[in-house]
Parts: C-alpha cells; sequence; structure tokens
C-alpha cells in the first residue's frame, strides 16, 4: 500500500509549527484587533463559501480580511499542500520555472520551500499571478521571512528562488464564458504550471444543470495550462473536496488527456475517469441511492499535526478542522508514465469511457485508488475506488476498509466479474 499524504517529515513539522508565530512576527497585529480575528476568519469564510455574491473581486484588499486569510487559510492551504506535495512526483531542476496561477500570499512556493528540502538549493524562478496586489507584497514578503528563518540567513542572499509577482488572473471573458489569463506571462514556458484552491471561484458563474458548458471551460482551461507549461512539464490542479470541484477536475483530465498530458497522481491509468459526469464517461451526473453520494473524485486525511496554534485559531473562530478534504490532478507531458508504465501518449489522444472498456479477468488483481470514506451496504461495508477497469467498490468489515487511507494505493482481486447493482461498479474483496 501506498498513500498520497505521508506523515509530515520532523522538519517540516517544526516548520510548521512555527509559521503561526512567524505570521504574527511578519505582520504584526495590535493587540485591541486580536479579538476580533475569529470574527474576521468567520466572515471570511462566509464570503468565500455561502456568500460568494457579497464579496468584490478585491475583497482580500481591505485590512481586517486580508489578515484573517493570512493567520487562517494561508497556513491551513500551505499545510495541505505539505501534506500532498512530498508524495507527487514533481521533478523540477536547475533554471526551471513555475508558473502560479492566482497564487494568493506565495502559498504554493511557501509549500515547496517547507515540504521539499531538496528544491531549496536550485535556482529557480516563480511567477506568481493575483489579481490583489496587497496579497502578492504580503506573500512575497512572508516567503523572505521563512527562507531566512530557515537558512539562518536574514539578508535572504543564500535563497537561489526568484520570486516575480504579476498583477493578473484567471477569469471568465464574455458571454460565451472563455476561460483564460488577463496578463501575459512572458518568458519560456513553465517546468511546473499550478492553479492551486482558484477554479472554485468560478464555478458560481455556470449552473450546476450546464454540464456543456463547464465542460467547454474545462477544455479551454486545459488548452491554457498546457500552452503555459514546457512539452515534458508538470500541471498541478488542486481544488476543496466538494462535489463540483471533484467534478470539475475530472473534466480538467480528460481535457488534458486531449492535449497529449497524461494523469500522474492519483490515477492509476490513462482511459477516460471513471467519476466524470460527461456524458462519454457513461457515467451519470445523478444516481440512485445512498452510497452515490460519495461518488466524485476527493480524498481526506487527519489533521492532527497540524500547528496546535492553528486548530486553536480554527475552533474560536466556529470552524475547527479534524480533516483536510481536497482534489485535484497531476497531470505530465505526452512522454510521462503513469503507475502501470503505460507506452507515451501522441500529442493528441481520444481516450476510450469506462462504457467502452474491455471487462477484466475474472480474478484479476488491480490497482484502485481509494477514494470515499467507507459507508454501510448491504451485507456489510465499502468504499468506492478507481481502477483502470473503471470504478471498484471495495467490500469488506467497517475496520478493514477504514485501515487504509483516504489515497492508498491498493492491488486487490475482483470478486469473479461482478458488478455492483446501483453504481454499475466493479466489485473488489477487500478485508
Amino acid at each position: 500500500m501506498t498513500t498520497l499524504f505521508p506523515p509530515l517529515p520532523a522538519e517540516s513539522r517544526r516548520i510548521l509549527d512555527r509559521l503561526p508565530r512567524l505570521i504574527d512576527k511578519t505582520f504584526p497585529l495590535p493587540a485591541r484587533f486580536r479579538s476580533g480575528l475569529p470574527r474576521d476568519v468567520a466572515e471570511l469564510s462566509r464570503l468565500l463559501t455561502a456568500s460568494r455574491e457579497d464579496r468584490s473581486a478585491s475583497y482580500l484588499g481591505k485590512p481586517p480580511l486580508l489578515s484573517a486569510y493570512l493567520r487562517y487559510f494561508l497556513p491551513w492551504n500551505i499545510y495541505r499542500l505539505c501534506r500532498l506535495l512530498p508524495a507527487l512526483p514533481l521533478e523540477l531542476k536547475s533554471g526551471d520555472t513555475v508558473n502560479d496561477l492566482g497564487s494568493g500570499p506565495l502559498t504554493l512556493a511557501a509549500a515547496l520551500w517547507i515540504s521539499r528540502p531538496d528544491l531549496r538549493t536550485l535556482p529557480l524562478e516563480f511567477r506568481c499571478i493575483d489579481r490583489t496586489p496587497a496579497i502578492l507584497d504580503a506573500g512575497k514578503k512572508l516567503f523572505a521571512a521563512l527562507a531566512a528563518e530557515t537558512t539562518g540567513d536574514s539578508s535572504g542572499s543564500s535563497c537561489p528562488w526568484i520570486i516575480k509577482t504579476i498583477r493578473g488572473e484567471l477569469r471568465i471573458f464574455g458571454s460565451h464564458k472563455d476561460g483564460g489569463l488577463s496578463v501575459e506571462i512572458k518568458g519560456k514556458p513553465a517546468a511546473l504550471t499550478a492553479a492551486i484552491n482558484v477554479y472554485n471561484e468560478l464555478f458560481w458563474k455556470f449552473s450546476p444543470l450546464d454540464t456543456e458548458g463547464i465542460a467547454a471551460f474545462a477544455s479551454r482551461s486545459a488548452h491554457l495550462l498546457s500552452s503555459l507549461t514546457e512539452s515534458s512539464g508538470s500541471i498541478l490542479v488542486m481544488e476543496p473536496g466538494i462535489p463540483r470541484c471533484g467534478e470539475f477536475i475530472s473534466l480538467l483530465r480528460s481535457s488534458l488527456l486531449t492535449e497529449g498530458r497524461r494523469p500522474l497522481s492519483p490515477c492509476t491509468h490513462s482511459e477516460g475517469c471513471p467519476l466524470s459526469p460527461s456524458p462519454a464517461s457513461g457515467v451519470p451526473r445523478k444516481s440512485a441511492g445512498k452510497a452515490a453520494a460519495a461518488k466524485w473524485c476527493h480524498f481526506a486525511f487527519d489533521t492532527e499535526d497540524a500547528p496546535s496554534a492553528l486548530h486553536k485559531l480554527s475552533a474560536a473562530s466556529g470552524i475547527p478542522k479534524e480533516r483536510a478534504v481536497l482534489s485535484f490532478i497531476l497531470a505530465g507531458g505526452p512522454s510521462a508514465k503513469t503507475l502501470l508504465a503505460e507506452s507515451p501518449l501522441p500529442a493528441k489522444v481520444a481516450v476510450k469511457p469506462p462504457s467502452e472498456r474491455k471487462s477484466p479477468a475474472e480474478n484479476a488483481a488491480v490497482k484502485i485508488r481509494v477514494i470515499s470514506d467507507a459507508f454501510p451496504i448491504e451485507d456489510g461495508w465499502g468504499r468506492y475506488g478507481c481502477s483502470e477497469c473503471g470504478l471498484a467498490l471495495v467490500r469488506g468489515s467497517r475496520k478493514g476498509l477504514e485501515a487504509s487511507p483516504s489515497g492508498a494505493l491498493e492491488v486487490l482481486p475482483l470478486a469473479d466479474g461482478v458488478r455492483d447493482g446501483k453504481s454499475g461498479a466493479f466489485v473488489v474483496r477487500g478485508w
């Protein structure tokens, strides 16, 4: 078994534990405003979720909301990335560039610095794009403080990373909802293009029933991301682990495949996504049965190793986080290989949906990425997983299933080609 979210290494945990203090030191908050911080965090959470229509495009330019973002959302976002990034096959070399679209306060750069110490000595250039100058300036200031603290060099001369901040945004243009960047990125294509917690801010412009519209938007987004990335480079998109984000990630994955970008993680294959809401996937957008609610691509992990100061602020704000949940896709170039060591993709590909694939042999062992939590089914418990055969339903005892963490990669035998009557998933014998 391998997992997407290994425990934090000791050094990463020490740095993360000091991060709230470093944020306070870098952005001092007068005592008279500190008592209102939990209220500001709760208000910002409301604006980011249930009341999106109430916020302006430059909402993080307001000092109370910026302070709340830096002290709550930024460290949580860094923590989530620090749990994920070490498990991803991100290969960067000296002189490479990284595009960070919707970078906020340089969240990705900070997380890479903390979780990938092997990259700290490489000359890398980060192009950080965001629409709010105040958040970019704050991120640059915090990253300098983070690098100085970890290297012991207050001058910053020992940090070989070049941070370039660019005012711009990912957005939807016009009545046809064409997606694009509002600014041109100059220079060579990047070895890594990332968009972290960005696309969910655009979802509300589409009706949940507008499947064709959001699929077309995913296609245009995949083309943009690919055009900004060198042919051998990688694309990383991460979003909150809610159903609409999971659906978008599945659609984006399919579109990246048509651009010749093979999924590297979390997928175990390069065939059509069994969890995609598109008609071509063979999976209906709405399925009957209680278990259907768990059928979107997302992963969860416990947050007991997150900074205690962050947990305290979360509890005071009324939004405690015992688990972190996310959806993501990492895609590589045409020559990239997946966990199944498949042959390279051509520049453009046509991928068969699960409904058109050849059924696996009876009792065949298949690689399955565990996705959902355990849920009750007839005669036991089940968990959904993704495999090269399509959607899989792993059956077993609750205790046995819960011993395998979300995102684990398991090799399990099919139950004689049996399919689940509600979901159509291949039944897999678990524990």
